[in-house]
């Protein structure tokens, strides 16, 4: 394939030699004359280990050469890769300039082309961008229509400095975010031979999956050393904490808990981390990120109570309000909060969860729902159809086994709000369907 790819810098100069090594024609693009001439030399613009070689090769070979001239290489490609910068500005937002500047030449160029050109935007941008900038700037500057003479593909990097190569050769997994299915099949043949799933997805979940994936590796480092420092003021060894705590992978390196949804509650989680973060206070120790996450816990539910709030009604239905479902367990359950809350401002509430019933309900629980939340348990109603019968809008708190036959009894005019976590099954009645997150 023919490829020109524009930014010579490190994303850009480990694709050339990459995509040069599988026998692809490709044209390295910048504006840097410095950065350009030293890849025609077969040199790397870049240090990184293995990369000089392969460029050397693929110049040796006939299959890299280097160019200031943003026409010329898009007239002679099919593809068009942009890997320039994204920095930020003062104010925290992203810089698109480079990236946007580039586009405009590609545009520039393909406005001259009778052939199918594709863009792939390696670059990392906020969600949209693809579709509320970039698309329209080349079919204003082009007069091309999307889909039809131009093509455009979010392919996210991740690639890290000191193993890009590696990373680009056995990467974990490939996104492509594309809209169009022959978009799709362009790229997916470029990552073919490589030992990873090829993941299809929209362009807007493609531009976020960079975010949310380094936003989540900061987490991971963060969290270590907030409970390094913990266990270094408690003179415990954090090295071997954290080595055990990832020896857990059904539930600490795993899958689990990473479903958005509604906060969380129960009675250890709350605690357990109130008590955590004290015992940091205790040796005058500040921990703002464990200390946020119950802010953060609080918001959701604040964010449940506004969403719920919008929709105008006054008649609620809350079907299962445990703190999780297949339990009674009511202790700090995030959805007695939310119902307190729709008690404070007016609402009229009915309450149903299979798993709580008062006569059952013995020790603990059977105390915390009598001496904290008995205002709560003249809300009970005995099933629920009696729930959804004059309820306008119905709250799924959790699971329920016969969740589904409770859904085809409501018309379109009653609102659904789902708080289960992400992944669980969806409705197609009624109408008004929405989930708290995702």
């Amino acid at each position: 394939m023919n490829i020109s790819i524009f930014g010579l810098g490190y994303v850009g100069a480990v694709l050339i030699g990459s995509f040069a090594r599988g026998g692809h024609n490709i044209i390295g693009v910048d504006v840097d004359a410095g950065k350009v001439n030293m890849v025609a030399a077969g040199k790397s613009p870049i240090i990184e280990k293995d990369i000089e070689e392969l460029i050397s090769d693929g110049v040796k070979n006939g299959k890299i050469s280097g160019s200031t001239d943003h026409y010329n290489a898009v007239m002679k490609t099919d593809v068009s890769m942009v890997c320039v910068g994204t920095p930020s500005k003062p104010s925290g937002e992203l810089d698109l300039s480079y990236v946007l500047r580039v586009c405009e030449s590609i545009a520039n160029a393909i406005k001259d082309k009778n052939s199918y050109h594709l863009i792939v935007i390696r670059s990392t941008v906020i969600p949209c961008t693809s579709e509320e900038k970039i698309i329209p700037l080349i079919e204003q500057i082009s007069s091309k229509k999307f889909g039809q003479d131009f093509g455009l593909v979010m392919n996210p990097e991740f690639l890290r400095e000191g193993s890009a190569v590696g990373d680009f050769f056995s990467p974990p997994l490939t996104i492509i975010g594309a809209r169009y299915e022959k978009d799709f099949d362009i790229v997916a043949s470029l990552y073919s031979h490589l030992p990873s799933k090829i993941i299809r997805t929209s362009l807007r979940a493609a531009e976020m999956m960079k975010y949310a994936s380094n936003a989540f590796h900061a987490l991971k480092i963060t969290f270590s050393n907030e409970i390094g420092a913990i266990c270094k003021q408690y003179g415990i060894d954090a090295g071997e904490v954290m080595e055990i705590f990832c020896m857990d992978k059904k539930l600490n390196i795993s899958p689990a808990y990473l479903k958005p949804g509604f906060a969380f509650g129960g009675s250890c989680l709350p605690k357990d981390l109130r008590a955590l973060v004290k015992a940091a206070q205790v040796r005058d120790l500040e921990v703002p990120l464990l200390k946020a996450i119950s802010i953060s816990n609080e918001m959701q539910i604040k964010n449940a109570f506004n969403l719920i709030c919008e929709k105008n009604v006054k008649k609620i239905g809350v079907l299962g309000f445990a703190f999780k479902g297949g339990t009674d367990d009511l202790r700090e359950s995030p959805i007695v909060a939310l119902i307190e809350m729709l008690i404070g401002r007016g609402y009229e509430l009915k309450l149903f969860d299979r798993h709580v019933s008062i006569a059952r309900l013995v020790g603990a629980n059977r105390r915390y729902i009598q001496e904290r939340i008995p205002h709560i348990s003249r809300l009970m109603v005995d099933s629920a159809q009696e729930l959804i019968k004059d309820s306008e809008l119905i709250i799924l708190g959790n699971d329920d086994e016969e969740l589904q036959s409770v859904m085809n009894q409501l018309d379109s005019s009653q609102y659904v709000i789902d708080l289960r976590p992400a992944g669980k099954d969806k409705f197609s009645t009624p109408a008004n369907y929405e989930r708290i997150n995702g």
